[in-house]
């Protein structure tokens, strides 16, 4: 099976509404800031990411998420000519952050917090009277308790019932992710199950209001990929948008890994769409894939006065630590006293399996370069201090030296490869990708400094729910970002 994301690299949890001619849709960000990317589109397979919702201080504080904390599924919905989104912030103790806008490219509203509606993945929908329902993944005091629903004032964020238990899907563990819809006389309950691995699914149910009772589909799941030989798995977390002509489509994520037995997945969690037709049942069936063609790029980012939208701090926001000054951008090293275990870090999202990005920094006074990294402890650096190049690779506890190389006066090109691991499926040695990092010399040639094994840049080894970003970091003083590329394919092929 050819299957491409429409949305590459780590964008999990998508949701999706449609106004006029135009779909929008929005992803989990975790504890990167800004928060909740936004993208839009007008086929479902060409996506343009147009922001972030969470865009301001104000809206977002993940400077307390741990790895893969802060931001969880979102929602988007279309309602009464606004736009509205609702997500969790596990990172600030207020639970639920609900915003609004007339115009989803202009600023959204401040936050309404729900900090009574506590769980994860919340949905919004309007019941026959028009009262706000936030159907979400509720916790107890011992764990999960499945799928549950509360009334909710949207201006104050007051909780106007107890919580109600809806479904416990249909055996799968950790029932999440739920979209509620009206379609004909029937109230439709989509849910994830089987946890975000290689068990994850997608159910539905069915009933007469939006409480129930539920009758779940005969077919069910409606979209897994256990137990299967696809080159994408853990297929799961979707949801339902309807086109102008009266079809149906669906989103969902899922990750393609590589490798060795378990297999390793670097890119985390990627966005796919489908089509979907009804059944004379009344049940929703997946039909064909829609698949974006081969989609290489290459791109020179950093060029301009304004940072470009993919571009997100671990922590903080970017505006932090990278400013633009005459000569490109001044990166500056975080502050020691604030004990957070990130460096001062700003880049992009690996949206292909086989990359290859550049950066021309100054040589200065500080320390920093080039870094792939999936979270604070498991990255790949590429760094320049005085002099000398260094390739450094982080492992959880563990610190190696890769190579390092002497560098005359001037600006220096520092560059990082991911490129395909070779070998026999059988193999342990067999890794999703290969590392390569070094330095490219005037005249355009490329010395290698030292390659890692991907999978210590992978999901399974760092566990957590992201996937790995490209980018700039310093780690003492600060260094002059002259420019920033990043090329990229899915295909294999050799890097000039």
């Amino acid at each position: 099976m050819t299957a491409r994301p429409v949305v590459p690299g780590f964008h999990p949890d998508p949701s999706i509404c449609r106004v006029g001619d135009t779909y929008w849709m929005v992803h989990s960000s975790f504890e990167y800031a800004p928060g909740v990317p936004l993208y839009r589109s007008t086929d479902l397979v060409s996506w343009e990411q147009v922001g972030h919702v969470l865009a301001r201080p104000d809206q977002l504080d993940v400077s307390a998420a741990p790895g893969s904390g802060g931001i969880t599924a979102c929602t988007i919905r279309h309602s009464a000519g606004r736009f509205w989104m609702i997500t969790t912030n596990l990172a600030d103790g207020g639970w639920q952050t609900l915003v609004t806008a007339e115009d989803p490219l202009g600023e959204w509203s401040a936050p309404v917090r729900m900090t009574e509606v506590r769980g994860i993945d919340p949905d919004l929908a309007w019941d026959d009277e028009g009262t706000l329902l936030v159907t979400y993944a509720g916790f107890d005091a011992d764990g999960p308790a499945g799928v549950v629903q509360q009334a909710v004032d949207p201006v104050t964020g007051a909780a106007l019932t107890e919580r109600r238990h809806l479904w416990q899907g249909t055996g799968g563990k950790f029932p999440e992710g739920p979209h509620l819809y009206r379609v004909g006389d029937h109230w439709y309950l989509l849910i994830a199950e089987g946890g975000t691995e290689r068990g994850h699914a997608v159910t539905i149910a069915r009933g007469p209001s939006p409480q129930g009772p539920w009758e779940a589909c005969p077919h069910n799941p409606l979209l897994t990929a256990r137990g299967t030989d696809s080159p994408v798995q853990n297929t799961g977390h979707a949801d339902l948008v309807q086109r102008p002509d009266g079809s149906w489509a669906i989103v969902f994520h899922g990750v393609r890994p590589r490798g060795t037995s378990p297999e390793f997945h670097v890119l985390g969690r990627e966005t796919f769409a489908a089509e979907v037709h009804w059944d004379d049942e009344g049940w929703p069936r997946l039909g064909d894939w829609l698949t974006p063609p081969e989609d290489g790029r290459e791109v020179e980012e950093l060029a301009g006065g304004d940072l470009p939208p993919a571009w997100v701090s671990p922590r903080r926001f970017p505006a932090d630590v990278i400013t633009r000054v005459e000569g490109g951008w001044q990166l500056v090293a975080a502050d020691p006293d604030t004990g957070s275990e990130d460096l001062a870090f700003v880049g992009r999202r690996q949206e292909h399996l086989t990359c290859r990005a550049r950066v021309v920094l100054a040589a200065g006074d500080g320390v920093g370069g080039l870094s792939v990294r999936i979270d604070a402890r498991h990255h790949l650096d590429v760094a320049v201090a005085g002099d000398v190049v260094r390739a450094v690779a982080h492992a959880g506890p563990f610190r190696s030296l890769l190579g390092e190389r002497t560098v005359p006066p001037g600006d220096v090109v520092l560059e990082v490869r991911a490129v395909p691991c070779e070998g026999h499926f059988s193999s342990t040695a067999l890794a999703p990708d290969q590392l390569v990092a070094g330095v490219v010399a005037a005249d355009g040639g490329f010395t290698e400094l030292g390659r890692l094994d991907g999978r210590y840049v992978s999901t399974e080894v760092a566990g957590g729910m992201t996937g790995r970003l490209i980018g700039v970091w310093c780690s003492t003083g600060s260094v002059l970002v002259r420019s920033f590329s990043y090329a990229g394919r899915d295909t294999p092929g050799e890097w000039s």
